[in-house]
């Protein structure tokens, strides 16, 4: 295997190539769980794995709880599909509260705490009812909690890894920007499908899924990336093997292992990361936590960079990729009149402005994030 063909084959799988999926919903089933502490950019990591799917279609579908925002895994904000949270959640939270343990401490989220505290926001959120964290503040205020700051971010993230809160609703701001609400866990995931698994067939099931989107990857990447052991990982290997035999595959590279679908093993003839306009390089435009990196940890590099990184001065964060390969940083501004979006200015910055990667191959890419936020997109002059 050569560095082309294990970006060709993370690229494939993670459906930045094609064949994309239909619909937002399958693109996040496919890689299981999408890093999403940015709202508005991992709409797009989950709208670019698509055909033609759009922002206000990202965001219906999370106002209708198909596809959900929580704190699961490492953990960090993630969106997850609601007929996997429910056996993900579970999978997760033991490791989740063993991680936050000393925070718990650090705030006074003991045992007895944590469960008065549940049973507030369970009846806070009954029926329906979905609130703010101000709101969600209020309540657990009014019933003598020290709900400020740090202490209030870990209490609601302790419902959310116990199955008490999952995301409502978001709402718009004045000023256009959306808002998370709380919702009920057990209201929101109702309509999830499939009968609870076996701790065993989750481990399996979280390793064909992991390695089947992101492979080549190896066993530390999966593990770092679900925040579970090495040896849970290595189990959960174990055990796909004897429910879909043939279904990951072992390649060395480097000196190391990876594992992947047995598809991806090689560059097809005819299928290539190379699919830009007129022969010249695809660009990417990825958010700076998109699966492509937030997915790997040891074998992160290959890509090229080391995001994601806070930028010196004024330089964007976010990721251009060329055929896969770190290319330059971006990020997006939208130019308002009130409250009504006019366009949005993509501040573009190439490492080789002059050489690949700066003619139609990227004004295809910035007509594409226009037709997923829904309004004319231009690239903002050099230097404005």
């Amino acid at each position: 295997m050569e560095t082309h063909e294990l970006l060709w084959s993370r690229l494939t799988g993670q459906q930045l190539r094609e064949p994309r999926a239909a619909t937002a919903d399958e693109a996040l089933k496919n890689l299981l769980a999408v890093q999403a502490q940015e709202f508005p950019y991992a709409r797009w990591s989950l709208a670019q794995r698509t055909a033609a799917a759009t922002a206000a279609g990202v965001e219906q579908a999370v106002a209708e709880g198909r596809i959900l925002r929580t704190h699961i895994l490492r953990p960090t904000w993630h969106f997850v599909h609601r007929d996997d949270l429910p056996w993900l959640r579970a999978l997760s939270a033991p490791r989740l509260h063993q991680a936050n343990g000393g925070t718990y401490r650090r705030t006074g989220i003991d045992n007895e705490t944590a469960s008065r505290s549940a049973d507030v926001l369970t009846a806070a959120v009954a029926g329906g009812v979905h609130l703010t964290r101000e709101q969600l503040a209020a309540r657990l205020q009014d019933a003598g909690f020290h709900a400020t700051g740090l202490a209030l971010a870990y209490l609601i993230m302790h419902a959310e890894i116990s199955g008490v809160l999952v995301s409502g609703v978001p709402i718009r701001s004045p000023g256009g920007a959306l808002r998370q609400t709380y919702a009920s866990f057990d209201e929101r995931v109702a309509g999830a499908t499939g009968a609870a698994p076996s701790r065993d067939e989750s481990l399996a099931a979280l390793v064909l899924r992991y390695f089947g989107s992101r492979g080549p990857a190896t066993v530390r990447d999966c593990a770092d990336w679900s925040g579970l052991t090495m040896k849970d990982v290595r189990t959960g290997l174990a055990l796909a093997g004897d429910m879909a035999p043939g279904a990951i595959v072992a390649a060395s590279f480097d000196g190391a292992d990876f594992y992947l679908r047995p598809e991806f093993g090689g560059e097809t003839p005819g299928r290539t990361s190379r699919q830009g306009v007129d022969g010249q390089p695809q660009i990417d435009l990825l958010q700076c936590y998109d699966e492509y990196i937030m997915g790997y940890s040891v074998s992160r590099h290959y890509f090229g960079g080391t995001a994601p990184a806070y930028p010196f001065g004024d330089n964007p964060m976010h990721v251009v990729l060329s055929d896969g390969v770190l290319a330059g940083a971006w990020r997006h501004s939208l130019v308002r009149r009130g409250s009504q979006v006019e366009r949005c200015e993509l501040d573009i910055r190439l490492a080789r402005p002059n050489g690949h990667g700066d003619g139609q191959d990227v004004e295809a890419a910035v007509t594409r994030y226009g037709a997923f936020l829904g309004v004319p997109a231009v690239r903002a002059p050099a230097g404005a």
